[in-house]
């Protein structure tokens, strides 16, 4: 496993520059409280050591106009001067894949007959694959989970839970609470959709939570 280049945090710090870490964590979407974790590389609450995964490289990446390659490299992620011969391509198609797990060093993606696990440094352009996924109707459900929402055949709210069969017996991933409320709507109306369903749904004042209660009708 490749190392982290040392001062790493140091690097962020230097990166960021005048910018306040407020303004980098409106740039960044991430916490301000996280990106100084980051720069300290240690977790203020526990004393213990962090890692940027990638994806929130790419968020820094993106907020300093700093490159991403370059990024990863230093994280540790990418070997300089050898991507080529350790490249292991996502052949794939994006569609046929249900959801995406991302680890600090490995991607997993999995499909209806199973799943493969590829290394992260074989992800050349990691930047734009996370686009392909939004192109490709993944949603980013937790902060390294992508699904793709065209799959889903069930939605079960209360738990938070997506499943890929229609009985909800099969594989299934659990959400974000978080995302759950950002995308609650988005997916009653994907699940009805993809199941050939007219969606209809009104707001429950009548709870502290404000649920969402949703109905099905079988189109004529």
């Amino acid at each position: 496993m490749m190392k982290q280049f040392e001062g790493f945090g140091k690097f962020l710090e230097s990166l960021r520059g005048k910018m306040s870490l407020r303004e980098a964590a409106n740039k960044s979407g991430l916490s301000h409280a996280y990106i100084r974790d980051l720069e300290l590389e240690r977790n203020r609450s526990t004393n213990e050591k962090i890692k940027p995964s990638p994806v929130t490289l790419k968020k820094l990446s993106d907020a300093y106009k700093f490159s991403y390659t370059d990024l990863m490299e230093k994280a540790g992620y990418l070997e300089k001067g050898n991507q080529d011969s350790q490249s292991t391509p996502l052949t794939l198609p994006l569609a046929d894949i249900l959801f995406i797990e991302l680890g600090s060093t490995e991607m997993t993606y999995h499909t209806r007959i199973g799943n493969r696990t590829i290394p992260m440094q074989s992800l050349l352009d990691f930047s734009h694959f996370l686009d392909q996924l939004e192109d490709q109707g993944f949603k980013k459900m937790d902060t390294d989970l992508f699904v793709n929402l065209s799959h889903v055949k069930k939605y079960d709210a209360q738990a938070g839970k997506l499943y890929f069969d229609p009985l909800g017996v099969s594989l299934s991933v659990t959400i974000a609470a978080l995302r759950q409320k950002k995308y609650h709507d988005l997916i009653l109306r994907s699940v009805a959709y993809h199941a050939g369903n007219d969606l209809e749904f009104h707001w429950d004042t009548n709870t502290t939570k404000g649920s969402l209660l949703s109905s099905l009708q079988r189109q004529n």
